[in-house]
């Protein structure tokens, strides 16, 4: 029995299609177009598996017209999936019920930049990346953004709590989230927080709403915090000769070196292979066991200096062969580049593979990492690791030989996937760090989480969504 079926939903109707077109306008309405819905039943999850075609598309351009069509959908009984820019890896904006999506991708207006306050008021189409383009010249900057701040929707990341390659510095997207308006499960608008930085008028409700995966809500305002921009960065890349040696030392650097870096980026050998085919990129060493990538930030040149020594000096004492620094933007960009294509590159290498976001207490990072080079001998079967190890998050991808059969990868994801959890548990670990449990991750939750927890979850989750019409199926099943 699929998710549609699970649930009793009713099907989008010719009739309920013309009163969607009575709210955004006949040209904002998809229906009955394969070839137009198709884009709208995945995200960036390979596995054809986790997708799903939706009934209908609708395109609203502002709240009143997402309230509106909340507002059907609860009457028709009719599940509706709020999606972003598609980029996601956790099936989070696949319509796994059918029904109708719901595309903000015309909100994306910079409402307001208010440098007296340091804040940024933004639609939730808004690209990530534009935010900060937008702020040049200001001497601020958005410091929550992710690895894949050219596609982004701003809204996508505050529903993932996305982090990315500078949060050991920064912090992740929670952190820089003051106020919501937010379209409810039931269809009405409400505003949550505002212009402050500090708040205890009743529960913390944008902190429920940010990473939330769309199940309690649709975001159309949000309020961000902006802080001084760094004027100067520079980056190291540390060749090591083994995971082991590079991974053993992010610890270290932060512990006996006194230094919190912008980032610290590990990237094995598999990975840093791929990523540097994908670019046809050539990067010293690029042969080596481990890379750690680098960064410090600041606006002393003198200081910036002695921390990057420092590290340089940390990293040799540990085990790199080689440290190089990159202190000009054109050779960052080289290395920065590679690291986050790896993605793609794999994307390209193997459809068949099943990308994890696993996260780990920071010192339980090295035993991570061994265990799943244990677990890639055990199957025969390759996990290129890559990630944000300052913060504990490593990013694996479960990869299928060429000589499998379907069956054979079938059968043996969940084998794998078991072992790897059943290690989180043991860490202290979870089963995501920033991409979200979605439909992808969701039959794992109680192998992580504890009855108790699921409960507390499921109660929050009525209480907003009577009806369960908002992104169901998502994180875990109402039944």
């Amino acid at each position: 029995m699929n998710e549609f079926e699970l649930y009793n939903f009713n099907p989008v109707t010719p009739e309920i299609v013309k009163q969607l077109e009575a709210i955004v306008g006949e040209k904002y309405v998809i229906f009955d177009d394969v070839e137009s819905l198709e884009q709208y039943s995945k995200d960036e999850v390979p596995d054809p598996a986790y997708r799903t075609m939706p009934e209908a598309v609708v395109r609203p351009s502002n709240k009143e017209e997402i309230a509106e069509i909340v507002k059907l959908a609860n009457r028709e009984n009719v599940p509706l999936t709020p999606r972003g820019a598609g980029s996601g890896l956790s099936g989070g904006c696949v319509p796994c019920c059918k029904g109708i999506v719901i595309s903000i991708d015309r909100m994306n207006k910079i409402i307001e930049i208010d440098r007296e306050n340091m804040m940024i008021v933004v639609e939730p189409g808004v690209v990530a990346n534009d935010i900060n383009e937008h702020l040049e010249g200001t001497g601020l900057f958005y410091a929550g953004y992710p690895m894949s701040v050219e596609t982004c929707y701003i809204a996508g990341n505050v529903a993932e709590n996305a982090g990315g390659g500078k949060a050991i510095k920064y912090g992740v997207t929670a952190r820089y989230v003051l106020g919501l308006e937010v379209v409810t499960p039931t269809g009405d608008i409400i505003e949550l927080g505002g212009k402050l930085v500090k708040n205890v008028t009743g529960y913390n409700l944008v902190q429920l709403m940010v990473g939330s995966e769309g199940t309690l809500g649709i975001f159309t305002k949000i309020i961000l915090k902006l802080i001084p921009r760094p004027t100067l960065q520079a980056d190291l890349l540390c060749l090591f000769n083994s995971s082991d040696e590079a991974i053993s030392m992010v610890p270290k650097i932060i512990t006996e070196g006194g230094i919190i870096p912008t980032s610290v980026e590990f990237m094995d050998k598999l990975s840093v292979q791929a990523g540097c085919e994908y670019l046809n990129e050539s990067l010293p060493y690029q042969n080596c066991g481990a890379m750690l990538l680098i960064s410090v930030d600041g606006n002393d040149a003198e200081e910036l200096e002695e921390q990057y020594i420092t590290i340089g000096k940390f990293c040799k004492e540990g085990g790199a062969t080689e440290v190089y620094v990159a202190d000009n933007s054109s050779t960052s960009e080289r290395i920065w580049s590679v690291r986050r294509n790896i993605a793609e590159a794999f994307n390209l290498i193997s459809k068949r593979q099943c990308n994890e976001d696993i996260v780990v207490p920071p010192a339980q990072i090295p035993e991570a990492i061994m265990f799943l080079e244990q677990i890639s001998k055990k199957y025969g079967i390759i996990i290129p690791c890559f990630g944000h190890a300052g913060d504990g998050n490593i990013h694996a991808r479960v990869t299928c030989p060429e000589d499998w059969s379907d069956e054979k990868w079938h059968d043996s994801v969940p084998l794998i996937l078991g072992e790897i959890y059943a290690m989180l548990r043991r860490t202290g670990g979870m089963l995501s760090g920033e991409h979200g449990i979605g439909h992808k991750r969701k039959k794992y939750m109680d192998q992580v989480v504890s009855p108790e927890y699921l409960a507390l979850l499921k109660g929050i989750k009525k209480t907003f969504d009577p009806n369960n019409i908002m992104n169901p199926g998502k994180i875990f099943d109402m039944v």
